[in-house]
C-alpha cells in the first residue's frame, strides 16, 4: 500500500492530502435544508455530511494521492454518523483516492485486533469474511504498549494495508507526556525507535515501510529530527494550515528525494469556503469550487517551500 501512495505523490505531483473531518456546523445551510434543516435529526445530519463530503471529493481527487477521515467526527452522529464515514470511505476509493482512517486504536492485544479487523482486515462471519470500514491506513496510538500495535502490524503483512503511528503529535500538550526524559532520551525518540522496529519486515520497493508516523508541522525542530531518526518511515504531518503550521515548517519532514511525507489539511480545505481570501471569492454553493482552490494554493506552498530547500520530486 505504501508503494500505491508514492505512486500517487508522484502521478499526481502533490504531497498533501485532504482530511474530511467533516462536522455539521461546515455545511452549507442549503444542503442542510436537504435532509430536514431546523428539524434536522442524526440521521439527517449524517446524510448532509455525507452529500458535503462527496462533493468536496468531486472537485479534488485529481489532484491529491488520498484522504483523511477523522473518525470523532462521525461517531459525533451514532449510528448514522459511522454509516456516512463507512459510505465516504467506499466513495474516495471510487475515485481511486487511498483512504487514512484516523482512528487512533490501541488497547490490549485481543481488542486491537478487533479494531485492526474493521478497519484493515475483515470481520469473520459464520459463513465467511466481510469488509467493514476496509481503509488503507490507519492512525495508531502506541502509548497503551507493542500488544496493542503487533494486531495492526499482523493485518498489515496479511492484508498489504499501512499504519501511522503517533509519535509526536501536532496537538500544544503533546509534550506533557511525549517529551519526558526517559533515561536516555526523550519519550518520542523511544517511540521512533519501535516504529524502525515494527517496520523493518514491511519495506516496499520504493524503500519505505507499511509502518509509518504521525509528527507535527507544528513541532518543525523535532520534525526535522525524527525525518533523521526513521529515514524508512513515511510521515503524515498534521497541524499545517488551520492548526499554524506552514510550509517552512513541513519541509523537514521531506527525505532528499522529495518523498517521505504526506501533508494533511482538514478545515483550510473543506471550510474554505467560510475563510478568507475565497469567502470573497465563492458562496456557500460553491463550497467545494473554494476546496479546490485551496487544495491547488496549498499543492503550489508545498512546492514552494520544497524548491527552496531543493527537494525537487517531480
Amino acid at each position: 500500500m505504501i508503494d500505491r501512495l508514492i505512486q500517487q505523490i508522484i502521478a499526481k505531483k502533490n504531497p498533501s492530502v485532504v482530511g474530511l473531518d467533516t462536522m455539521l456546523e461546515y455545511v452549507p445551510g442549503h444542503v442542510v435544508n436537504n435532509y430536514g434543516g431546523q428539524q434536522l435529526d442524526l440521521e439527517g445530519a449524517a446524510n448532509a455530511i455525507y452529500e458535503f463530503n462527496k462533493a468536496i471529493l468531486d472537485a479534488v481527487y485529481e489532484y491529491i494521492p488520498a484522504v483523511k477521515i477523522q473518525i470523532a467526527c462521525y461517531e459525533l452522529y451514532g449510528p448514522h454518523g459511522l454509516e456516512a464515514f463507512r459510505k465516504t470511505v467506499q466513495y474516495a476509493r471510487s475515485k481511486d483516492l487511498l483512504v487514512i482512517g484516523d482512528i487512533k486504536r490501541n488497547d490490549i492485544g485481543s481488542t486491537a485486533k478487533a479494531y485492526a479487523s474493521a478497519y484493515l482486515g475483515q470481520t469473520q462471519l459464520k459463513n465467511g469474511a466481510v469488509r467493514v470500514f476496509d481503509v488503507d491506513f490507519a492512525t495508531v496510538n502506541p502509548y497503551l504498549g507493542s500488544d496493542g500495535v503487533m494486531p495492526f502490524i499482523e493485518i498489515c503483512k496479511s492484508n498489504g494495508k499501512g499504519i501511522f503511528v503517533l509519535v509526536k503529535t501536532s496537538n500544544p500538550s503533546s509534550g506533557e507526556f511525549q517529551d519526558l526524559d526517559v533515561r536516555t532520551g526523550k519519550l518520542y525518540q523511544k517511540v521512533a525507535a519501535k516504529v524502525n522496529e515494527w517496520g523493518k519486515d514491511l519495506i516496499g520497493s520504493a524503500g519505505y515501510s507499511q509502518v509509518g508516523a504521525v509528527v507535527g508541522a507544528t513541532y518543525p525542530r523535532q520534525l526535522e529530527e525524527l525525518r533523521s531518526l526513521m529515514p524508512g518511515a513515511f510521515f503524515l504531518i498534521p497541524g499545517y494550515g488551520a492548526q499554524g503550521g506552514s510550509a517552512g515548517d513541513i519541509v523537514g519532514g521531506f527525505n532528499s528525494d522529495g518523498l517521505g511525507a504526506i501533508i494533511n489539511s482538514s478545515r483550510s480545505v473543506i471550510c474554505a469556503y467560510m475563510r478568507s481570501p475565497w469567502k470573497e471569492e465563492f458562496s456557500p454553493r460553491e463550497f467545494a469550487d473554494a476546496a479546490r482552490a485551496e487544495v491547488l494554493r496549498m499543492r503550489r506552498e508545498i512546492d514552494a517551500g520544497l524548491s527552496q530547500k531543493r527537494i525537487r520530486p517531480w
